[in-house]
């Protein structure tokens, strides 16, 4: 990751930079393999690397590899984003799982993608490429429809005026066709994703509502494109979504029968 900036990285940027050079097709790395990775002289990776291992950032293996170590989680468990949703969810997160034993995910924005908090798979679901902590495009996902949808509109112009990334001949890549889905969700309180992501999989996805009455997440169920009619799905998922806000106090929620 080199920077192109006329300031110099600070030692924060080097920093963050070796962390995100790990990734879930490179969860581990020599020095060499960072220094190159990272665009960081090696003495500098040596030292910044050292400094990480020894606060429980990253851990050396046996093999003089290294990976991320678990401090790191233990402070990424703090987000508000994280664990703290993940636990209001996952009841219902487990009860739509059992009610269809297809793929049930969590996930929240961070522009232009969304990042996964949660997901439940069974063993015959159909096979997809989102794992928690993921992130995907969220004008190609269902819950990415969702959270754009009820994005301020600044946020939601920023995606809009981007290159949107095609995923598959399915994928919404024009702003006109992505302006009307979303006031499409709007309206509807519920998004169905065809096949954007994947040509075997759709998703049909709803909102989670926060406190505030303000969207902080969206669920979704993906099904295989030649499985039962995603329609079926949507009052499932509504619940589901409605029985989060509930948990997380949301007014609207609280006020709509169980």
């Amino acid at each position: 990751m080199r920077h192109t900036s006329a300031q110099a990285p600070s030692v924060v940027d080097r920093v963050l930079d070796v962390l995100a050079a790990f990734t879930p097709e490179r969860p581990a790395m020599t020095l060499s393999e960072l220094s190159r990775r990272t665009g960081l002289p090696l003495s500098t990776t040596h030292r910044l690397v050292g400094e990480l291992a020894r606060r429980g950032a990253l851990e050396r293996q046996d093999d003089g590899q290294y990976r991320v170590g678990l401090w790191l989680w233990e402070v990424a468990s703090l987000s508000p984003r994280g664990p703290v949703l993940r636990d209001a969810a996952m009841p219902f997160l487990e009860d739509l799982y059992e009610a269809t034993h297809e793929n049930v995910q969590l996930a929240v924005l961070d522009v232009p993608d969304v990042v996964y908090v949660e997901r439940i798979s069974g063993r015959n679901a159909v096979s997809i490429v989102s794992r928690p902590g993921g992130r995907l495009a969220a004008h190609a996902t269902g819950v990415g429809l969702v959270l754009l949808a009820h994005a301020p509109s600044d946020v939601q112009e920023q995606v809009l005026a981007a290159p949107l990334r095609r995923y598959t001949p399915k994928t919404i890549t024009g702003a006109d066709e992505l302006r009307r889905v979303l006031a499409d969700v709007r309206r509807d309180g519920y998004v169905i994703s065809d096949r954007q992501v994947e040509m075997v999989s759709l998703s049909v996805a709803a909102p989670v509502y926060g406190a505030d009455d303000a969207v902080v997440a969206a669920i979704s169920i993906v099904i295989p494109a030649a499985g039962p009619d995603p329609r079926s799905m949507v009052p499932a998922v509504r619940a589901a979504a409605r029985g989060i806000s509930r948990t997380l106090g949301a007014p609207r929620a609280l006020r709509q029968p169980s």
